[in-house]
């Protein structure tokens, strides 16, 4: 019986627009880097850069999978 194995990162995407486009930098960049089948990713923590009181950007922490073993 043959299964599947699955590596798990973490990333941290910024934006200066929301945590939506935090979230979708992030995943961006892994599959640019990776080049590879990315599966799940989940927002893990939101938080957001303030200077001078005022938000300038929004960060997510995002735990991503992709598959890396038997059954690829």
């Amino acid at each position: 019986m043959s299964g599947s194995i699955y590596r798990v990162i973490e990333l941290i995407g910024s934006s200066p627009e929301s945590w939506e486009q935090a979230t979708a930098n992030a995943v961006d960049e892994a599959h640019r880097q990776l080049g590879t089948d990315l599966r799940v990713a989940e927002v893990v923590e939101m938080d957001v850069l303030i200077e001078e009181g005022k938000v300038r950007a929004y960060r997510a922490k995002v735990r991503l999978s992709y598959k890396t073993g038997p059954g690829l």
